[in-house]
Formats: structure tokens, C-alpha cells, sequence
């Protein structure tokens, strides 16, 4: 199935990776104002989210790649995608997970799905992750997929190293 846009849905095992929708924005902003969105520029307001969720679906309109909604079990459980705005020399690879979604390894398995169609479908050859040296899970997680940092740090934000998937 794909979007108007052409925003693809991918299937895993255990998850479907689609189409933002309106109705996915509570548990998107409810992420952005907690405490586990603090090592991604958070908390912010309901408000400076919604500009965040709408940036994700105009990214698909302008480089047509951007973010999907993770789904398991029907249940919207984090955002996971490819993006490249004007900061970002090199497409990014980036993932979120609500808490209900956290520690059940579906970071890995989104990512990993997104990476092999941007690899495919797009035919990126150079994928990076911008990821604070404070976040472990993250890390992690880019190790999971192969990724290593190259040590350098990102020219948005200090706190980040780069880390590039092979």
C-alpha cells in the first residue's frame, strides 16, 4: 500500500511501518513531553511537537523519504526514519520509541527495515546516525545494526557523534 504522498507501509515480523496519520499525534506528543525525549532536544511543548510531526510528513513531500509510525500489534509504539534537512549533509537514520515500545527490540527491527529500503528502494549508499554520547540505548542499537561512530561529531548538535551504517 502506499500513501498519497508515496509513503510505502513495510512489513517485519513483528511490526508495520506506516504512514503518519493525524490520530498518531497524541502518542507522538506525549513522547516529546516526557522525560524520555530529554536526550532528543525534549521536552518540548504539545505545540513545538506538532511542528515536528507536521516537518516529518512535508519531509516525505520534499525528498520523499521521511519518517514512518511503528506499529506493533495495531498500537502505535515509536517513529522510526530516514531524513536529510538543510543541516544534515548525509541522510540520517533516526528511531524514537514510546515507553510502551521500549526494551522489546523493536528499535532494531524498524531501523534495520528502514535501512534496507532506503538502501533498495532509494539507493542510498551512505546512511549515517547522529547519536549523543549520553545515549547508550541508542548506541546500542546502532550497533545492533553495524554501525560504528567515526568519532567526529555532528555540526548540529556537539553532543552527537556520528555513526555510519555499512
Amino acid at each position: 500500500m502506499t500513501h498519497s504522498l508515496g509513503i510505502p507501509t513495510l512489513e517485519t515480523r513483528r511490526l508495520t511501518l506506516r504512514p503518519p496519520e493525524q490520530d498518531d499525534f497524541l502518542g507522538y506528543a506525549s513522547f516529546y513531553e516526557s522525560e524520555r525525549s530529554v536526550i532528543i532536544g525534549g521536552p518540548i511543548s504539545a505545540d513545538e511537537a506538532w511542528r515536528h510531526f507536521a516537518a516529518n510528513i512535508g519531509h516525505w513531500h520534499f525528498k520523499g523519504f521521511g519518517w514512518f509510525t511503528v506499529e506493533a500489534d495495531g498500537v502505535p509504539v515509536g517513529s522510526v526514519g530516514v531524513h536529510q534537512g538543510p543541516r544534515h549533509p548525509e541522510p540520517e537514520l533516526g528511531w524514537l520509541l514510546y515507553e510502551d515500545g521500549a526494551g522489546r527490540g523493536f528499535a532494531t527491527e524498524a531501523a534495520r527495515a528502514v535501512l534496507d529500503w532506503a538502501r533498495g528502494s532509494l539507493g542510498m549508499t551512505r546512511i549515517v546516525s547522529h547519536i549523543d554520547v549520553a545515549n547508550e540505548a541508542s548506541q546500542a542499537v546502532a550497533e545492533r545494526l553495524g554501525a560504528s561512530t567515526d568519532g567526529s561529531r555532528s555540526a548540529h548538535d556537539a553532543a552527537c557523534e556520528i555513526w555510519v551504517h555499512p
